[in-house]
């Protein structure tokens, strides 16, 4: 089963190569973006939306990771408190223990 996964995510992905090929073989246009300060030099239209969506993509994964590493650092300080208060639970029981 997981091999025929990775076969299906390998003919996704190079068949979205393959769209994104065909895609910027007929979008040839050269153009500029103009900013408020700035305007870029002049490419193909197909790389501005390919360069967007990269941009994109990476924008996205740092978010994600941001998010992954905040919830594991809350995690960790959640544990470290359990830890504690169990510890203290345990030393509260032996001391009632010996009070009976």
């Amino acid at each position: 089963m997981a091999g025929l996964q990775k076969i299906l995510i390998t003919v996704l992905v190079l068949l979205l190569i393959l769209l994104a090929l065909v895609f910027s073989l007929n979008n040839q246009m050269a153009v500029s973006l103009n900013f408020l300060l700035f305007e870029t030099q002049p490419h193909g239209v197909a790389v501005w939306i390919i360069m967007s969506f990269v941009i994109g993509a990476l924008i996205g994964v740092l978010i994600t990771m941001l998010g992954t590493f905040r919830t594991s650092v809350s995690r960790r300080n959640l544990q470290k408190r359990l830890d504690r208060a169990e510890q203290a639970l345990e030393k509260s029981r032996a001391e009632n223990d010996r009070t009976l």
